[in-house]
């Protein structure tokens, strides 16, 4: 409940101080309101109970089978899986492939909108894939983060000079849209179980910074896609 007062707060000073009349619907807002408190409890819970333990548990078990391997497949694996799967991804692309056809980027037919939507589908699952992967090594090796997030925006600002305009904004909102509400659990429990396993690892050091990696590179390989389509 106390989570969610800031936002009812504000929507109510809005609606009654600022725009001075009554709120709409209040009825159905309350069991909206009801029924986003219960989701937001079950999925809480669901976290605790269900996901942060299995991402964990799997760092923890790779790190003690030993097989960088198999690691780095699983890495890529959950990058790619959920974000080809993910809702907010599908609605973005599928939005720019209408933008795309209107403005004579791509051929205004159905299987030209269809094609345009899942390669960047496919560009932004890969690139999450590979972003995950980077950030494993990362921690096997040490790596220090700052470095390596400050040299991908300063590839992000270079191609962002030369990428095509009309590609920049959706590269941009793809490295929003990739980090899901079962990714972010995911990908932080197999960085911090990752980080507790190895020696000379400092979970609160080295265990963050996946999901940092995963916003990024979506703006460099959509961009990157722009330049090719």
């Amino acid at each position: 409940m106390s989570d969610l007062a800031p936002l009812v707060i504000v929507i109510a000073f809005f609606e009654v101080v600022v725009l001075q009349q009554s709120i709409p619907n209040l009825f159905e807002l309350l069991i909206g309101f009801l029924l986003v408190l219960l989701g937001l409890t079950l999925f809480i819970q669901g976290l605790e109970i269900g996901l942060f333990p299995l991402g964990e548990s799997m760092a923890h078990a790779f790190a003690r089978k030993g097989s960088v391997f198999w690691l780095i497949v699983f890495a890529f694996s959950l990058g790619f899986g959920t974000t080809v799967a993910e809702p907010a991804l599908i609605a973005i692309a599928e939005e720019a492939s209408e933008i795309a056809a209107a403005a004579n980027v791509v051929a205004n037919t159905e299987d030209a909108r269809e094609s345009y939507a899942f390669g960047l589908r496919l560009t932004v699952a890969l690139s999450v894939g590979i972003a995950i992967v980077l950030g494993v090594i990362r921690i096997l090796k040490g790596w220090p983060i700052h470095v390596m997030i400050a040299g991908g925006y300063v590839l992000v600002v270079i191609m962002t000079a030369i990428a095509p305009r009309e590609i920049i904004g959706l590269a941009y909102d793809s490295g929003g849209v990739t980090t899901s509400t079962i990714t972010v659990p995911l990908v932080t429990a197999l960085g911090v179980g990752l980080a507790s396993s190895i020696k000379g690892r400092n979970p609160m050091l080295d265990g963050f910074g996946l999901i940092a990696f995963a916003s990024l590179t979506p703006m460099i390989f959509v961009m990157a896609y722009g330049m090719l389509i």
